[in-house]
């Protein structure tokens, strides 16, 4: 199971990934794995300033669809358009090329209460 050190993590298996104010976000290895095979990613919020834990999409897999939730309260600045043709993108990579959402932050402070990858892994090992 891949689990980067340099993200943060939601109990709910989202990521995010700081750049100055703004952050990338997806869901975890863990996340996809469960899923299955990833057939379609709907996100409709881009332009909408959303409060953390609150929906901004979900994803479907062949069995089941995901509410995806915001790790932090931002602005849903740009939608990676590549899955609205390959949502398997985030099966194969979902760390990088399979990223959901780019957010402007609107309170950095809450990017404290997230897990670090030691405690990610143990809430997944449990």
């Amino acid at each position: 199971m891949n689990i980067p050190e340099n993200l943060k993590y939601t109990k709910d298996h989202e990521w995010i990934k700081v750049d100055g104010d703004q952050a990338y976000v997806g869901i975890t290895d863990y996340a996809q794995n469960e899923l299955g095979d990833i057939v379609f990613v709907e996100i409709e919020t881009e332009g909408e300033k959303l409060n953390k834990e609150e929906v901004f999409g979900t994803v479907e897999a062949v069995k089941t669809v995901s509410d995806i939730f915001m790790p932090v309260s931002g602005e849903v600045v740009e939608v990676n358009t590549k899955l609205e043709d390959s949502p398997e993108i985030v099966n194969k990579d979902p760390y990088g090329e399979g990223w959901l959402i780019k957010i402007q932050l609107s309170d950095k402070s809450e990017l404290d209460n997230l897990l670090d990858a030691s405690q990610y892994k143990e809430l997944i090992q449990s």
